[in-house]
């Protein structure tokens, strides 16, 4: 018994803690209102989590040790944790302080950001978890706390509440049996969708009536799918049978969800706190880390490497050194030889540790909190833009993960949707046909109003019953909702005093177009759909079964009776989904029209229907309310049922619904080519309609050869991978074998005379990445990559949700590397949103998942072309400027005290005072370059929009890479020379002062310090080309505060510092005319290279006045190779584009 209950508990914590995981086995069996199902039943109280939600990471006891421990997970963190603790426990030339105190600085502050964001969470568990709701308990409502909720219980929630937790819905206030809900919060919907209680609880409508339910319900283990649900009830009466009743997703109201249009609900709660499906998929996405943090941990090993070096070569030399007997002690306190020789490898050891301290401020440990401040701050440019804010919808951009903003500027793949994304999704009712004739007029759906396009225009007529027949099916096979006189959120459609709601769009213009041609849906009664036909009588067909469309099936079906007791099956879908499952003779006529229409650009549904006998339908109905009772593999099973009865029906028609392209889509498309990104297009539209919106937007050209691996280019399927094969090595030859060899890279070497772009279908990717054992050839991927990698644009046609991701994880894992940028609407392009390196959500009419699971969403289409071209361009050049500037401010700073090694016979007497070397990174220099990162532009917006070639001049990471690295390098090495040789030469006159006063060795390091805050704060003045108020501020605001502070800290300002080491130093310091002399002549040798840099782009510029702009002097910008601009000056490329394009390119400020 013992062991049992063990048993018990134990898989009941594994539930528990597993609660991230999708598939999950076993189910859960919930009592209503906790009642047992009969009275001689004990009811044993069921253990299930409570309904607190907890989205915070922190608690007062743990956050200490758990934000310590993550924060010195970081190398560059636990590296100066180990140089701390070495000063402590070893005798070290610098005090703890000089790095203790800026490594508890980035860890303090480090802390507090998110100390404060897990405060913010907690107050937000906190409302949540705080807020009343009504329970039902012996038939009375007691208000609680949400929290207090259990598995069980009964919960009333009324119109415009939140649902607590996850609810079974039992009765509303209306008579159906319906409620209305909004998951905005959830997928950010804001359309209405209908939700259904099952038949036998829809009459318990007051707190008594629900409180003598009697009911079970079986369901499965909590998983993370917000559109799956399998359970049953079942309720059980007093001298009766019970009654089971299939549960689905639309019995089940979820967490986070609203109540609308309906006064009041009844449920009972069967997950709740962190088991609801909200918080299963708010646990967070895999982190994405920017090329950025690549370079700059590759970069921190190169310095770790110089650091060593320094540390073993000073070590090295000071036992040489040493090797002298006049060099090693002095003559009072010699030692004997067995004295010197014990303890030698520790003492080498610890000088080595000691050297290692010395010269530890060469890793800039304050360039991570930089860096991180940049990426949070900068991201609210992005929000801030206001040419990104979208009137109609009143929204802006939105930026999801800030670490990643200097990625967009380098993008090299654009893998976008096509319906919402490059179109309006804002569905237009064109025309149908129906046996083959044509009927055609304008309905559209926009902004929720209709209107007719002219009157109605009829090329020939089927027969009267054919046509009826046909605005039947459109009147009966949709999932639109009809509610009289209110007007709400979402998809819909005001006629008169009624609002149409649903969740896609094509389905309301559908509808309306059925209305216009005299057939007009009113809505549901009880399981019965009524139609008003074109005599105005009022028809009703009993709704007995509804599968409904997924991307898999691409068709969606009914089954309804009628009143003479037909049983007729209406489906409409995708043409591939219906031509293989109707008669083969039917499909001719109507199959030209559909073509037609694709190539017009049209989205295309055929329609059709099959008469069930009732020795059919009774089988079939027995089968899927089997199917309908499973908890496991419910939908699975209702597919095969659907499937089998799916076959030998009858087309009637087609309908053809135009889908509108976005304002600007061309010219964005247009644009990001020029830039040297390429476009892919992964839609799972048919091949026509996509190709006719890829010409529109400009994705392929007139001039662009089309090269297909499509089920079409195939053709005989017992062939089909021969056919594949042949047609992949034919274009292998054409595009890789035969094409043109180009010196650049090939990335960016794409642009020559002939284009080429690709289409290829969902059925035949699937041959290439899943080719059949017996397959002739196993290299298909690798060759079909290939081709894809010469092609100017790929179209995607049919294309299933994981396969939109497969495509873009395999573009990602070639050679290089590509960046990789996915851009969609729907809740089928997460998958390729998520696997992409930058995902982009638009926040468009099929809801807001894409939004929320993306990195950056935007309104439109359009607002790509600044994110990438401006935003993603100066996000880049800024932060790889203060990643390089870090390292070599840094640099410059630690060479002196190395080469001052050499002359204090490696003694480790450090070059510059304790507060100096503390204050140099968190203090004199970092406020410069911040402002810098933020703030810069050195080519304005507009240029860097309107010349989407300038995208190219920063791509492969190229501020970045080595060679404009040693040049930073090879720069603070030459400047750290200058500034101590430059001083060393001077102090050959141990006498600066006319009254013969000697300076110290302090005074020798604080003007080589001073030469050094104002040279590599000048540099940053140098290369910055927009100048702002902040900027002059923090440039000379931090001159100024190392000026300040020095007399401070020695004790003119504050003379209580008299005691120390630095008093006077700094005043004597500057009381000297040759003082004065050598800092600033030194200063200026240290940047004499950047002044001639920049007088010879002056002076460049001056012989081209036709442009007047030019590139900043920066020696990490890489020549053009090959692709738009081959041997051509970037100022030339600019005029002749702006001359193509008749664009006048505003004048910037020369500085």
């Amino acid at each position: 018994m013992e062991f049992s209950i063990n048993q018990e508990i134990w898989l009941r914590l594994w539930s528990i803690w597993c609660a991230g995981e999708e598939k999950r086995v076993g189910t859960r069996t919930v009592f209503v209102g906790h009642r047992p199902v009969s009275e001689t039943d004990a009811y044993v109280e069921q253990k299930f989590c409570d309904n607190r939600i907890v989205s915070s990471k922190y608690t007062v006891w743990n956050f200490l040790p758990k934000n310590l421990f993550e924060q010195f997970r970081r190398i560059a963190n636990f590296y100066f944790l180990i140089i701390f603790l070495v000063q402590v426990i070893v005798d070290t030339p610098t005090s703890p302080v000089t790095s203790g105190l800026p490594l508890f600085f980035v860890i303090i502050v480090t802390a507090i950001k998110q100390g404060y964001e897990d405060w913010l969470r907690h107050r937000a568990d906190k409302e949540v978890n705080k807020s009343s709701v009504f329970i039902v308990e012996n038939a009375k409502q007691v208000k609680k706390h949400s929290e207090k909720i259990k598995v069980g219980d009964i919960v009333e929630v009324k119109a415009d509440e939140t649902f607590p937790c996850d609810l079974i819905f039992l009765a509303s206030s209306n008579d159906d049996g319906t409620c209305y809900v909004t998951t905005a919060s959830l997928d950010g919907e804001s359309n209405f969708k209908t939700h259904y209680a099952v038949r036998d609880t829809t009459g318990l409508r007051t707190d008594n009536d629900i409180d003598s339910l009697t009911a079970t319900i079986e369901c499965e283990q909590p998983q993370p799918d917000l559109y799956k649900f399998v359970g049953r009830i079942n309720v059980y009466r007093s001298n009766q049978e019970p009654v089971a009743r299939s549960l689905g997703p639309e019995n089940l109201l979820l967490k986070g969800s609203t109540l609308k249009n309906t006064k009041t609900i009844y449920g009972v709660a069967v997950y709740t706190g962190m088991e609801t499906k909200m918080a299963l998929n708010y646990q967070g996405k895999s982190q994405k880390r920017s090329a950025v943090e690549k370079s700059i941990n590759a970069f921190l090993i190169v310095y770790l490497c110089i650091l060593v070096s320094k540390a073993t070569v000073c070590t090295t030399l000071k036992y040489i050194w040493q090797n002298n007997p006049f060099n090693d002690e002095p003559w009072y306190n010699q030692k004997t030889k067995k004295e010197k020789e014990t303890f030698k490898i520790l003492r080498m050891f610890t000088d080595f540790l000691s050297f290692m301290v010395l010269f530890n401020f060469i890793i800039p440990v304050s360039m991570y909190v930089t860096v991180e401040m940049q990426k949070f701050l900068g991201s609210f440019f992005i929000a801030w833009d206001k040419e990104m804010y979208d009137e109609e919808i009143k929204e802006g951009a939105l930026v999801n993960t800030s670490d990643l903003n200097e990625e967009l500027g380098q993008v090299e793949y654009v893998f976008t949707d096509k319906t919402g994304t490059l179109t309006e999704n804002s569905m237009k009712f064109i025309e149908c046909c129906i046996d083959g004739h044509k009927y055609k007029g304008g309905i559209s759906e926009v902004d929720g109003f209709s209107h007719t396009d002219g009157p109605l225009k009829y090329y020939g007529k089927a027969e009267k019953c054919r046509e009826e027949l046909f605005l039947r099916a459109l009147c009966l096979c949709h999932t639109v909702q009809i509610k009289e006189g209110d007007n709400v959120d979402g998809l819909i459609v005001n006629q008169e005093r009624s609002t149409y709601i649903s969740s896609s769009p094509d389905e309301i213009a559908l509808v309306k177009g059925a209305k216009k041609y005299g057939f007009t849906f009113l809505g549901h009664e009880a399981d019965f759909m009524k139609v008003q036909n074109q005599k105005n009588e009022i028809e009703k067909y009993q709704l007995l079964h509804v599968l409904n469309f997924d991307p898999v099936r691409r068709r969606m079906s009914v089954i309804v009776k009628t009143s003479t007791g037909k049983f007729l099956l209406f489906c409409k879908g995708a043409d591939s989904s219906i031509f293989p499952r109707v008669q083969q003779d039917e499909i001719h006529q109507t199959k030209v029209h559909v073509e037609r229409n694709a190539m017009d650009g049209y989205r295309t549904l055929c329609v059709a229907f099959k008469e069930l006998t009732q020795e059919d339908y009774k089988k079939m109905n027995e089968q899927l309310s089997e199917a309908k009772m499973a908890l496991q593999d419910r939908e699975e099973k209702m597919a095969r049922i659907f499937d089998d009865i799916e076959t030998d029906m009858h087309l009637i028609g087609a309908t053809a619904v135009e889908d509108r392209l976005q304002e600007h889509a061309a010219e964005t498309i247009e644009a990001l080519q020029t830039a040297g990104m390429k476009v892919w297009v992964l839609t799972g539209d048919k091949m026509e309609t996509a190709k006719s919106t890829c010409y529109a937007s400009r994705l392929f050209q007139t001039n662009t050869e089309l090269l297909e691996l499509t089920t079409k280019a195939m053709g005989d399927s017992d062939r089909k991978e021969d056919r594949l094969h042949e047609l992949l090595l034919e274009y292998h030859k054409k595009l890789v074998q035969d094409f043109p060899k180009n010196s650049g890279k090939l990335k960016r070497s794409w642009t020559v005379s002939q284009e080429y772009g690709l289409i290829i279908d969902g059925s035949t990717l699937s041959l290439i990445l899943n080719p059949s054992q017996d397959s002739s050839s196993s290299n298909y991927k690798s060759i079909f990559l290939q081709i894809c990698l010469k092609c100017t644009a790929v179209l995607c046609c049919r294309m299933a949700p994981l396969q939109k991701a497969q495509i873009v994880r395999m573009v990602k894992n070639t050679k290089g590397n590509p960046i990789t940028l996915s851009i969609g609407d729907g809740a089928n392009d997460v998958s390729m949103i998520l696997e992409a390196h930058v995902g982009i959500g638009i926040k468009g009419k099929e809801g807001r998942q894409a939004a929320r699971n993306s990195d950056y969403a935007v309104p439109r289409f359009k607002h790509l072309r600044k994110l990438l071209l401006a935003h993603g361009h100066l996000y880049y050049v800024r932060i790889a400027h203060l990643v390089q500037y870090f390292f070599y401010k840094n640099l410059c700073f630690i060479l002196p005290q190395f080469l001052y090694q050499f002359f204090c016979g490696f003694s480790q007497q450090p070059l510059y005072d304790a507060a100096y070397l503390t204050m140099y990174n968190i203090c004199f220099t970092s406020l410069p370059i911040l402002a810098y990162s933020l703030l810069e532009q050195h080519i304005n917006i507009e240029t860097l929009t309107s010349d989407p070639r300038l995208y190219m001049k920063i791509s492969d990471n190229a501020m970045l890479q080595w060679k404009p690295f040693l040049y930073w390098t090879f720069l603070g090495a030459f400047e750290g020379l200058v500034f101590f040789f430059g001083v060393y030469f001077l102090f050959q006159n141990s006498s600066l002062e006319d009254n013969g006063k000697v300076f110290g060795n302090w005074t020798f390091g604080t003007i080589v310090f001073t030469i050094l805050v104002f040279t590599v704060t000048l540099k940053l003045a140098l290369d910055t080309r927009f100048w702002t108020w902040m900027n002059h501020l923090v440039i000379w605001g931090s001159l100024a505060f190392y000026v300040f502070f020095s007399f401070f800290w020695g004790g003119i300002i504050w003379p209580f510092l008299k005691q120390q080491r630095m008093y006077f130093v700094f005043a004597h310091m500057v009381t000297s005319l040759s003082t004065w002399l050598a800092i600033v002549l030194l200063i200026f040798i240290s940047l004499f290279p950047e002044i001639l840099l920049v007088v010879f782009k002056n002076a460049k510029r001056k012989n081209h006045q036709t442009v007047p702009f030019s590139l900043p002097m920066l020696l990490s910008y890489k020549p053009m190779e090959n692709g738009y601009i081959s041997e051509m000056k970037i100022e030339d490329a600019v005029t002749n584009f702006t001359q193509r394009c008749h664009l006048r390119i505003p004048q910037m400020q020369q500085l």
